[in-house]
């Protein structure tokens, strides 16, 4: 147990503890507390995945590697314990599908063993596990067979779902089929963050969106034939794009294309069938998509702000930025991470539910190494959850992203979006107080005056 949790209530060690009594009922009973994780950027040894190979060529931002990672390969039941002991009930994590399936049809024993250990693990902690199926990784040889673009990409997929639920289906009944597709199309095809890497390629990355729901639908149904109790979703990256002048047309216009490529293109693909692409002038297959869901995951993080640039030309003229007075957490390598803005969730929330499915909030958090603005973050973002959930919207979840510090992608190891600081030379974690903060949310399930109490407001 860390020093401090005592002042919590948070009580019981080991794996066999007790999950904590709920003290109120703010929220919904039966709502998940929980934190948000990644494979690769957590286990550590991925090197048979398209990004080992990205980051062996020195293309992160930073020019470091994820290496040992936070260890989980090895040790992930040591956080497994930190999310318990923080009076936490779930846990999302992914299943790396380069260690399941390093070559197309061969299955790693070992690997599917590993995971599940670690699912048990989880139960065993009554922590609810939630899979992600692909989040922003696959195998060097689907990479090289073309990604998503390729058409068998859709049945490489379907195969991998289906074995991995066969596998795992009396461990884990909800299941992301896939990670924030409209984030891994456009920082891999327009803004060349990602692994291929290209640059200013709009029409592809609405291809490969277009592939991936194809390929969600694949596995969506692949799912409910192995465990027809299965609850089956995705994760929806939404950003909040706000117009510089409200007044000037081509700013609008500016934040609405962006809102319409970016926010809209899966969401249109699972509610209508449909393309985002408007050169998509056969958007026949994905017919087979639209209601391929039973929840919908919602990733916020950020609102940013759009103005019109004739000198953004690869960017379909428009210049997103930050303004330096907004609240933030840490800028990245390159430019800031984005305003950190407690709204942005109403927005997000509004529009996922019209698809009518219950919607769970599968990361939230911002890039924080002092704490200095998080816990505000986590405070304001709950406030206004427990406020939607008062009007009616069905929200059954909140995922913070994340446990600990880990590798982010291309920034590499320079943001840190922690509950615990991670020094990954020694593996050693340490308690952010946004960790008690949040824990104590969880246990009472809201913030009550209790909470107030023991974390009076600093922002």
């Amino acid at each position: 147990m860390q020093p401090g949790m005592e002042s919590l209530g948070i009580t019981g060690s080991g794996e066999q503890g007790s999950a904590p009594t709920r003290r109120r009922k703010g929220f919904p009973e039966e709502f998940l507390w929980g934190v948000s994780t990644a494979a690769h950027q957590v286990e550590g040894g991925n090197e048979k995945n398209q990004w080992a190979d990205w980051e062996a060529a020195g293309k992160t931002k930073s020019r470091e590697v994820s290496g040992r990672a936070c260890d989980w390969w090895n040790n992930a039941e040591c956080d497994f314990d930190l999310a318990r002991d923080l009076g936490l009930n779930a846990l999302r994590l992914s299943l790396e599908w380069s260690r399941i399936e390093p070559a197309p049809g061969q299955w790693n024993r070992e690997a599917l063993g590993r995971y599940r250990q670690m699912l048990e693990a989880l139960n065993r902690r009554r922590l609810q596990p939630i899979v992600s199926l692909h989040h922003f990784t696959h195998p060097r040889w689907f990479e090289e067979e073309g990604g998503f673009l390729s058409n068998r990409a859709a049945q490489r997929f379907e195969r991998f779902a289906y074995r991995v639920v066969d596998e795992f289906g009396d461990l884990c009944r909800f299941w992301v089929t896939f990670n924030e597709p409209n984030v891994f199309a456009a920082l891999g095809y327009v803004l060349g963050e990602f692994p291929p890497g290209r640059l200013g390629d709009v029409s592809t990355a609405l291809r490969v969106v277009d592939a991936m729901a194809a390929s969600h639908a694949c596995a969506y149904r692949a799912i409910h034939r192995v465990q027809p109790q299965a609850q089956v979703g995705w994760a929806h990256h939404y950003v909040v794009f706000k117009p510089r002048r409200r007044s000037f047309l081509l700013d609008r216009w500016s934040a609405a294309l962006l809102n319409r490529l970016f926010n809209e293109s899966f969401l249109i693909a699972v509610e209508r069938g449909q393309s985002a692409n408007p050169i998509n002038l056969d958007g026949k297959f994905l017919r087979p998509v639209q209601g391929t869901c039973d929840f919908v995951g919602v990733n916020i993080y950020s609102r940013f702000h759009v103005a019109f640039s004739l000198g953004h030309a690869s960017e379909l003229f428009t210049k997103v930025y930050v303004p330096g007075h907004v609240p933030q957490g840490d800028a990245g390598v390159e430019r800031p991470y984005g305003e950190a803005y407690p709204g942005a969730v109403a927005a997000a929330v509004e529009r996922c539910a019209r698809l009518g499915k219950p919607l769970y909030i599968l990361e939230n958090g911002v890039p924080d190494a002092q704490d200095r603005i998080r816990p505000w973050l986590i405070r304001n973002v709950i406030r206004e959850l427990e406020r939607l959930i008062r009007e009616g919207k069905d929200i059954r979840g909140y995922f913070h992203w994340t446990l600990t510090d880990n590798f982010e992608w291309s920034e590499g190891w320079g943001l840190r979006f922690g509950l615990f600081e991670l020094d990954q030379t020694t593996q050693q974690r340490r308690m952010r107080p946004s960790a008690r903060l949040y824990g104590a949310i969880a246990q009472a399930n809201g913030i009550t005056s209790e909470v107030n109490r023991l974390f009076p407001e600093i922002l």
